[in-house]
């Protein structure tokens, strides 16, 4: 009895094999896979592997998916067998009427129609008509043997040669319509074959039956690769070239029967690049058929690896598809499942690079590829370069937005502080970058030194000044305990003067907290750029939004975090030296947290010292003096030590 295919394939995925063949067998772990002592010989060394979903026995040859072990270990039948697993999985066995035999029927008959389309395929390859063919793939450097390996063939003229080589076997024009080898008219009936002059390439799927035909033109025709249509036996999205070829070189096993080295499962882009990389011996590359990677291909993948490197062009079509994969894979991500890419060199395809600087420069390449959490940053950010306050805050959405995407909480979670982490130290270095460094413009170039400052602003430097006459600074005692207060405080701070946030955010984001206040700085941090916000504005209020306290509080209320906000502001409140009020001026509250900060940074409170001082003689307006008051006023604290007894 004769079943559809989608269905057994559904009862193979929800039928772990390792469950199955462990209730006969003793399995233990080999690598990723299983192995025990062949239930079907007898012997005292495990020659018999499992893998995802087959299994082998290097010693007598048995060989199988789940269905057959089972129907093979029980002695059931076929249909027997099918019954009992699908009770199991909780699956509906389908009724086998009367249509449905029909269907399985006819596509065993499109499958014939295929495979004698190749056979006519791959025999005009090697004939005069196939010549222009068989010469461009010698100039491309594939070998006779990869050639006949992959089935590469050559269409014809299509002036009904094959039609007519078909019907002699028996196959009809409308066989071949349904099997995707004629073109259909307006009204659905067959009008002409749908490949000529182009060098075919058969599509097998993963367990390597023949389901559709591609194509490519010589010379400039477009377009220049053609897939067949979606039939019965083929579907894009679900189908990745050479796919039957890659899970065997994963599973290799050497002769000894161990575990051959582990081989990458190699994600590129066409035909050819995929092609060129079985030929080079990295036998793992399979290829998309022309579009974008499905979440249909990604379950294929990861069924096949865990891991799967995706190596898209070096160009800018490359770059898109790899942002495009990483949107699409990133619901799916678990602990068990990722994804890592490599990148090209600008302008170069595996096919390309290999040619040019061998396949061991293409090994380096694929040695090197990095974990989708490491260059999600880099692939969201592309083409942001010293952005303004909307950039940034558009870029920190899209961050945000890409980590709650992770259908697992905790991996999410994760991803947004990594996101995060690297956002803020990325556009923190370009700043301190562009503030230029010793030697730019100094402290001595112009301009009447703000009140409060003395000598750290011109003039001769105080005893044990540093080189940009800083004085430095003492680092007080310290311990765990200490530093989480004072923590707790700047952050207190904050939340009653959230206006500070211009000022002090990259400097805040630097710090290492603890993970209550962490939660506390993200939604702190995410809640200001949703507000806006200009760092060059005149000052708060003026040219950017106002960042309200209770709003803040309300918001961070609302995100779940009560009882982080009771821990910062109600159990603990603020010593009666730091609290403060909306009718604090602003300098004496940036002082405050300025001075707090100092104590647990030092030389990071020196570098923005340096960096407000030369800020103020550039600009010489009302913000940078009042943030350079603040800073100095801070240094000034530490410097005579005031507050520090009673923190220490």
């Amino acid at each position: 009895m004769a079943f559809d295919p989608a269905f057994l394939d559904e009862l193979r995925a929800r039928t772990p094999i390792a469950a199955v063949i462990g209730r006969r067998a003793r399995l233990t772990r080999s690598g990723r896979n299983w192995k025990a002592c062949c239930p079907f010989h007898g012997e005292k060394t495990p020659s018999f592997y499992v893998y995802d979903d087959h299994f082998h026995c290097f010693g007598c040859g048995a060989h199988g998916d789940v269905i057959s072990f089972a129907m093979q270990s029980g002695g059931q039948s076929f249909l027997e067998t099918v019954n009992a697993l699908a009770a199991e999985a909780g699956l509906e066995v389908p009724r086998q009427t009367e249509a449905a035999r029909g269907a399985a029927a006819r596509a065993r008959t499109l499958a014939e129609a295929l495979e004698a389309a190749q056979r006519s395929f791959v025999r005009r390859l090697s004939t005069p008509e196939g010549r222009e063919g068989l010469a461009y793939l010698r100039k491309r450097g594939l070998g006779e043997a990869t050639i006949a390996a992959f089935g590469l063939g050559w269409s014809g003229d299509g002036r009904g040669n094959l039609a007519a080589q078909l019907h002699e076997q028996g196959i009809e024009a409308s066989l071949m319509a349904e099997a995707g080898l004629m073109r259909l008219d307006e009204a659905g009936r067959p009008k002409g074959e749908l490949f000529f002059n182009r060098i075919t390439f058969p599509i097998r799927d993963r367990r390597g039956s023949l389901v559709s035909f591609g194509g490519r033109i010589l010379g400039d025709g477009q377009p220049k690769y053609l897939n067949g249509p979606e039939t019965a036996l083929f579907s894009k999205r679900r189908t990745l070239f050479a796919l039957d070829r890659a899970q065997e070189a994963l599973r290799a096993v050497s002769p000894s029967g161990k575990a051959a080295a582990p081989e990458p499962l190699v994600v590129v882009e066409g035909y050819m690049d995929v092609i060129a990389l079985h030929q080079a011996g990295i036998r793992g590359a399979v290829a998309p058929l022309g579009t974008a990677l499905t979440i249909e291909q990604l379950e294929a993948l990861w069924r096949a690896s865990p891991q799967p490197v995706l190596c898209f062009d070096g160009d800018a079509a490359g770059r898109r598809a790899a942002i495009k994969a990483a949107e699409t894979a990133l619901p799916l991500l678990d602990m068990e499942r990722t994804l890592r890419f490599c990148r090209l060199p600008d302008g170069e395809d595996p096919d390309s690079l290999m040619r040019a600087q061998g396949a061991g420069t293409m090994r380096a390449v694929l040695a090197a590829a990095r974990p989708i959490g490491d260059v999600l940053f880099e692939l969201l950010s592309e083409g942001v370069h010293d952005p303004g306050p909307e950039q940034r805050a558009a870029l920190h959405a899209r961050l945000v937005d890409a980590a709650g995407r992770i259908g697992n909480k905790t991996l999410a979670a994760e991803y947004r502080r990594t996101l995060l982490d690297r956002f803020f130290e990325t556009f923190r270095r370009r700043r301190t970058d562009q503030n230029g460094s010793a030697g730019g413009r100094g402290s001595g170039q112009g301009g009447a030194s703000p009140a409060g400052l003395g000598r750290m602003s011109g003039g001769r430097p105080g005893p044990g000044a540093g080189a940009a006459g800083m004085v430095a600074i003492r680092r007080p005692v310290d311990g765990s305990g200490v530093r989480a207060e004072r923590s707790r405080i700047l952050t207190a701070i904050l939340l009653r003067h959230p206006e500070l946030l211009h000022d002090v955010e990259e400097a805040y984001c630097g710090l290492e907290l603890p993970d209550g206040l962490r939660q506390v700085r993200e939604h702190v941090i995410a809640w200001a750029s949703t507000i806006g916000g200009d760092d060059d504005a005149p000052g708060p209020g003026v040219g950017a939004p106002a960042l309200d306290s209770q709003a803040l509080i309300d918001h961070l209320t609302l995100a779940g975090l009560s009882t982080q906000l009771d821990a910062v502001l109600g159990r603990q409140p603020l010593p009666l030296a730091e609290q403060v009020d909306a009718g604090d001026m602003p300098a004496e509250v940036e002082a405050r947290w300025w001075h707090y900060f100092g104590l647990l940074n030092f030389e990071r409170l020196e570098q923005e010292m340096q960096a407000a001082l030369r800020q103020w003689v550039e600009r010489n307006d009302e913000p940078s003096h009042r943030r350079l008051r603040a800073l100095s006023e801070a240094c000034s604290a530490l410097r005579v030590g005031e507050q520090a007894d009673e923190d220490s």
